[in-house]
């Protein structure tokens, strides 16, 4: 019989089931640090398991980068090693869930954000955009940058990579975010892949990534007009592209060809992003153009024209981003809205679908309406240049006489505009 006096009698070991109710207690005073949430609500722990002392927890840390996850994991060990009647205690990372991960197709939306000229911002505008987006949706950024891929520094992502059941890659994510990179699997090593390699590797993360976010996906492509950029195009499904310049005469004029080589693939050019616009001194608080150069004879919609800030240089978080950033962001969805639309008054003739016959009458009965003077407007969805060689010989007037302006709407619909001579 043990004496109740004597100091140095240990403590009877509680059972698995209280043990197992003291541990649990002590890990929901660990936090995630990205959520603020206990380990439990954000869904780290998975499984809690106490035999004879000795305890053992699975946790799934594929959502925080190395740093963050090794941090949850010593606050773990910490926490139940303090527990009365632990004798030990084992973390081991659980493999990720692959239930109801989506494939490429699965986007509501996907956004290219595209430069002629590397050096402009690209990247840092791309990582903006989706955090921006992300304020409002569940998003997934890509970087298909394969040579230089930096977007995993810009939003502050680190590997490594887990897989599914099947081997496919899975993103690592950034406080909500989907992030996926060749730079996640590679510890920043240079790559030098050719065409060829180039092609299948971004061909296969294309295909392959299991994505968790199904909103939207942003690309932040290569700079140029490259097999990277074409691959893209052949493998995606891309809603619209946001082009990203500075001011400088140079860069301005190659964006424009970057501009039709979309449109020339039937990809909706949402706009542009002018970076590095300006820069506001920090002693006196005035406004300078680091460019003396003017961006009108670009072809597409300015989007934004951003300033050259600490502010933007900083890390974005998704979901809270700079005021410029946020208002970049809600400007991208409006135009994603308005992508499949096409800009044309309500009395426009509308010949989209009609079989060969119907479209040459209702062309004909519209303009023999109209009086000398009066504006026709034609919505098609094949080229409809010809019609002003059709409406030259309906008025018996010189093809030279018509001032034709055809231009392409959407991916599917061109407008010609004219005016009845």
């Amino acid at each position: 019989m043990t004496d109740p006096s004597d100091t140095t009698a240990t403590a009877a070991q509680p059972d698995d089931s209280t043990l197992t109710d003291r541990v649990e207690a002590a890990l929901r005073t660990v936090r995630d640090p990205a959520a603020d949430l206990s380990v439990f609500e954000a869904g780290i722990v998975e499984d809690v398991a106490v035999t004879d002392g000795e305890v053992r927890i699975e946790a799934d840390l594929h959502a925080l980068d190395a740093d963050t996850g090794q941090g949850v994991i010593d606050a773990v060990l910490r926490a139940v090693d303090d527990v009365d009647g632990v004798e030990g205690v084992h973390v081991e990372r659980a493999s990720p869930s692959t239930e109801g991960r989506a494939s490429v197709e699965a986007f509501d939306h996907v956004v290219a954000v595209a430069s002629a000229k590397g050096g402009v911002g690209k990247s840092t505008v791309a990582t903006h955009l989706a955090c921006a987006l992300a304020a409002a949706a569940e998003v997934a950024l890509f970087d298909a940058d394969i040579h230089g891929p930096n977007v995993p520094s810009l939003v502050d992502a680190a590997g490594p990579i887990h897989a599914t059941d099947d081997g496919d890659p899975i993103p690592v994510r950034r406080r909500g975010m989907d992030v996926m990179s060749v730079g996640l699997m590679e510890d920043g090593a240079p790559l030098a892949w050719r065409g060829a390699m180039a092609h299948d590797a971004l061909s296969d993360l294309f295909e392959n990534t299991a994505w968790e976010n199904d909103d939207v996906l942003v690309i932040d492509l290569p700079p140029g007009t490259g097999d990277v950029v074409l691959t893209t195009l052949q493998d995606v499904r891309v809603d619209g592209v946001v082009v990203v310049t500075t001011p400088f005469h140079a860069a301005v004029s190659d964006t424009g060809r970057t501009v039709e080589l979309f449109r020339d693939n039937d990809v909706p050019v949402l706009g542009a992003v002018v970076n590095m616009a300006e820069y506001v001194c920090d002693c006196c608080g005035e406004p300078n153009d680091l460019f003396d150069e003017s961006v009108d004879d670009l072809d597409a919609p300015v989007l934004a024209e951003l300033p050259f800030t600490r502010e933007l240089q900083g890390t974005p978080e998704p979901g809270a981003v700079p005021d410029a950033a946020a208002d970049l962001g809600d400007r991208v969805r409006t135009a994603l809205d308005e992508a499949g639309t096409v800009d044309a008054p309500d009395d426009a003739v509308d010949i989209r679908g009609q079989p060969p016959e119907t479209r040459k009458a209702r062309v004909r009965e519209r303009f023999e309406s109209l009086d000398p003077g009066d504006a026709f407007v034609l919505v098609s969805d094949r080229d409809p240049t010809p019609v002003g060689n059709f409406l030259s010989r309906l008025t018996e007037t010189p093809r030279a006489d018509f001032d034709v302006e055809v231009r392409r709407a959407t991916p599917d619909a061109w407008v010609l505009e004219t005016v009845k001579p």
